[in-house]
């Protein structure tokens, strides 16, 4: 039964992190969530404690552990006791690091960390939030319109950033190490594309920071960039739903409902709210590149200009039985809850 499992969850403090917790908590587990510093408990509790279906059990059902996902200390004894494992812990930058190694080794050595953490405590299942960043830098094969799970990044493709490589080198360390040292470890790795939806508090994710700026009309044009996009109540749910789907151990799972350029964002926010100045038109892609020689943000996106990189959610709809929330209707209540809580 639920409630009487308990889950470890890496990196409580994070936008899908926080929702994970929620769903869990709802579904009558009892959850140990891992912050950098003990003051960051409190952000995790007053996050999730509205919109609990039975907020007077949160007492007795979360508690925390200080964890760093570059430090050894702690991980054994934090992890011991729990039932399962789900590392959502991972640094995802709004502009990408001049040195790579910033990113890559917090998210190798923390999921390998966490592997060997849970190996040792006797947990048993293993979920872990990876990225489409590991799946869609590559050629796709001919004749095929989507990525897939079966597809890789591959490290040395020009428009693989360095949180692409971090994501992709972390997943396939996890995958090595329940391959070569823990087969006993049940893993799944659950694989979002470009994750909007309400957060649950304002400490929320660089995806959202993206709908911010449009609605704040920071740039003159939109640019031809696009994502695959997912509700991160659809991600939190894939996690909670890995633990009770055998036929998920030994799978990647893409996360998604469908393919946005930034533009169509940007009109669906337009029309929801046309009292607000949203910018829609479109921006070449030559000052685009011209805007990235001074803007960090903007340099990320270059390698992605008009580059339309859609992903099949077919193996979560059938593995998981998934009926993705519509991406328009995402965006739009994303819009709704930077504009309704004064961001925007």
């Amino acid at each position: 039964m639920a409630s009487r499992q308990t889950v470890f969850v890496t990196g409580a403090t994070g936008y899908i992190a926080k929702h994970v917790v929620l769903k869990l908590l709802d579904a009558g587990y009892r959850v140990v969530g891992s912050v950098r510093s003990p003051d960051r408990a409190a952000e995790v509790r007053d996050a999730v404690l509205p919109h609990l279906d039975a907020p007077d059990e949160i007492g007795q059902r979360l508690r925390f552990a200080t964890l760093d996902l570059t430090s050894d200390d702690g991980w054994d004894e934090a992890l011991a006791g729990s039932d399962a494992l789900i590392h959502t812990a991972s640094p995802f930058p709004m502009a990408q690091p001049d040195d790579p190694d910033q990113l890559i080794r917090p998210a190798v050595d923390g999921a390998l960390r966490a592997l060997r953490a849970a190996k040792a405590a006797g947990v048993g299942r293993v979920v872990m939030t990876s990225s489409s960043v590991a799946i869609v830098n590559t050629a796709l094969p001919v004749r095929r319109e989507s990525y897939t799970e079966d597809d890789w990044t591959d490290l040395d493709d020009p428009g693989a950033s360095a949180y692409a490589k971090s994501k992709t080198m972390a997943e396939r360390a996890a995958w090595a190490f329940v391959r070569d040292e823990a087969p006993e470890l049940a893993l799944t790795v659950i694989n979002p594309v470009f994750v909007l939806g309400p957060p649950l508090d304002r400490a929320y994710g660089t995806s959202v920071k993206v709908i911010e700026r449009i609605l704040r009309a920071k740039d003159p044009m939109v640019p031809r960039i696009g994502f695959s996009t997912v509700d991160v109540r659809d991600v939190a749910e894939m996690h909670v739903r890995a633990l009770t789907t055998p036929n998920s151990v030994g799978q990647r799972l893409i996360a998604c409902d469908r393919f946005l350029w930034l533009e169509d964002m940007a009109e669906i926010l337009k029309a929801a709210h046309p009292d607000r100045k949203i910018v829609t038109r479109r921006a070449p892609n030559m000052a685009v590149r011209i805007l990235a020689l001074f803007d960090p943000a903007i340099r990320g996106i270059v390698p992605d200009l008009g580059k339309r990189k859609a992903v099949s959610n077919a193996r979560a709809q059938t593995v998981m039985g998934m009926a993705f929330r519509d991406a328009a209707e995402t965006v739009r209540e994303t819009g709704a809850w930077l504009i309704g809580n004064r961001i925007v």
